[in-house]
């Protein structure tokens, strides 16, 4: 007990919490320069697997955040554009990326003296923030700056308490254990801290201080990498099937890297600490070990990613939404019935797509999500309804009738497939922190829901005046969604020749907007098609009825 009341533990604590705020303050600075680049590339560069853990390493190594990139896969996962292999990807590449962290920490906090670079970027960074108030690109150069320094001052502090710790401790009392009671120690830690990064912090500053050995240190950020998942899984409770599938594919790979490099660690130690020269220097060695056994890990694993992904689907398999009403209940041979049918699966398809629109952009975990590939099989069912109608013989205003509807159906898919497209354009904006982004995604948001809404008055409509109250409402929804996209092209303009926002990305947003009212437009047609042809429906059996 008295070795440990030497042991200064606020002093500890203070620096482990200046360090964590620094590494906070540091992706957040980081993310609101980048705009929405991260997620770009996240998304845009996963054609390939080399592509997808090139993207994870490159956007980890600079955001300083695995977890961080994780969850945005995790988010593209789930809103159905990016699938399962390619997402598992990306967060091996995030497992490399994060060494980064170590290497900055192992070259720069233990080699140079930290006050003589970390006080001056604390100074600047901090009268930065004051004098450069009115420009948002300066003040967040400043936050980076200044949670660059807080990085090294919190690891500072750090130091100086496990070094006094180490004076009056003998490291032989920590032998006894095992390296597994390390590992978990690593993961319990990363798991609290919602961090390796500080746990690999800490680590070394333990290491570097003599108050344990390298295999224990090693073992520690084994455990590290594997508390990361933790991360992960709590972004995937309560989402749809596809995320709970990544996470589970991401603790497959980091648990398997974790016990074959535990299994390998007196190799890796003869390695690093002989081959490598680094027992001398245990600190670089430990930041060696931790890109070494990661970039085994990937090495390893890559060529399992399908049947990782695959294994993944069968246990925790998506729900198959059999979405078709009424033509598959209906013989096409009897053309009035199956134009009929034809009518009334087609609205239906619209309710399905307007679901799948508004989860897209307001997402609504009560609900079961209906996936993108659901509405492709079934715009495929009624396709193929539509091709065995055409088989029999019939009336020429019944083939025109049903041309007319396929028209619809078709529109009805494209406006699908334009979101789904949009999906993580859409998520990059909402997720902006710009007046002028969150003003363009109230209107694109406003458009959208508008479309909804009078889709869904459309479905409620049974009676002859309730349809002229709709058709009434569609009228209004097109010139509204005409009237805002001449809105919102002017707000462009504006924007363009206003020096006060240069970060803008006007391009962007003119094609954004381009593709919503698009995508609005075909809607609005099929609800005049749909309208069309539910007037005569009614008509024709209300004189039937007569």
């Amino acid at each position: 007990m008295a070795v440990f009341s030497e042991f200064e533990i606020w002093v500890f604590l203070a620096g482990l919490g200046i360090f964590l705020f620094g590494m906070h303050m540091m992706e957040e600075a980081i993310r609101l320069l980048s705009g929405g680049a991260f997620k770009s590339i996240i998304r845009r560069y996963t054609g390939s697997r080399p592509k997808a853990i090139l993207s994870g390493l490159f956007s980890t190594a600079v955001l300083q955040s695995s977890s961080a990139v994780s969850l945005m896969v995790l988010a593209f996962v789930g809103a159905g554009v990016m699938n399962l292999a390619q997402a598992i990807a990306v967060m091996m590449g995030t497992k490399i990326g994060t060494t980064a962290t170590a290497w900055i920490v192992a070259i720069f906090g233990f080699k140079f003296n930290i006050d003589a670079f970390s006080l001056p970027l604390i100074g600047i960074g901090g009268l930065g923030l004051i004098l450069l108030a009115k420009s948002p690109k300066y003040v967040n150069i400043s936050k980076f700056l200044v949670a660059f320094g807080f990085l090294f001052m919190g690891l500072d502090y750090m130091k100086q308490s496990v070094d006094q710790f180490a004076e009056l401790i003998d490291p032989a009392l920590f032998s006894g254990y095992g390296i597994v009671i390390f590992a978990f120690a690593g993961i319990i830690m990363t798991a609290i801290m919602q961090s390796s990064s500080a746990t690999i912090a800490i680590v070394l500053t333990m290491l570097f201080g003599g108050l344990i050995e390298f295999d224990a240190a090693a073992a520690m950020v084994v455990g590290a990498n594997v508390g990361t998942t933790v991360t992960v899984f709590m972004g995937a409770i309560g989402g749809i099937p596809t995320k709970k599938q990544a996470a589970v594919s991401q603790l497959i790979f980091t648990a398997g890297t974790a016990v074959l490099t535990l299994l390998m660690l007196p190799v890796f130690i003869l390695i690093i600490l002989t081959g490598f020269g680094f027992s001398d220097n245990p600190v670089i060695g430990l930041a060696l070990f931790h890109s070494l056994f990661n970039l085994m890990g990937v090495a390893i694993f890559y060529p399992l990613i399908p049947l990782l992904a695959g294994q993944a689907e069968k246990w925790i398999p998506e729900k198959t939404m059999h979405l078709s009403r009424y033509i598959h209940k209906t013989n096409p041979e009897i053309s009035e019935a199956g134009l009929e049918a034809f009518r009334k699966e087609i609205t239906c398809q619209l309710n399905y797509s307007l679901d799948f629109i508004r989860n897209t952009i307001k997402p609504d975990k009560s609900r079961d999500k209906i996936q993108y590939r659901d509405l492709e099989k079934y715009h495929a069912e009624i396709f193929g309804y539509f091709t065995r109608i055409h088989l029999f013989e019939m009336k020429k205003d019944t083939a025109e009738m049903l041309d007319e509807l396929l028209r619809a159906s078709r529109n009805i898919m494209n406006s699908s497939l334009k979101i789904y497209e949009l999906a993580d354009e859409l998520l990059v904006l909402k997720n902006e922190e710009s007046d002028i982004y969150k003003t363009a995604y109230e209107s694109i948001n406003m458009r959208l829901l508008s479309v909804i809404r009078v889709g869904k008055l459309f479905q409620e409509s049974g009676s002859e005046p309730e349809l002229i109250n709709t058709k009434q409402a569609v009228f209004e929804l097109h010139t509204e969604i005409e009237e805002n996209d001449k809105k919102f092209i002017k707000m462009c303009g504006e924007i363009m020749n206003n020096p006060s926002y240069p970060n803008v990305e006007v391009t962007f947003l003119l094609m954004l907007n381009k593709n919503i009212t698009q995508t609005c437009r075909m809607l609005v047609y099929s609800l005049k098609a749909l309208l069309k042809h539910e007037e005569i429906s009614l008509n024709y059996y209300q004189k039937e009825a007569i």
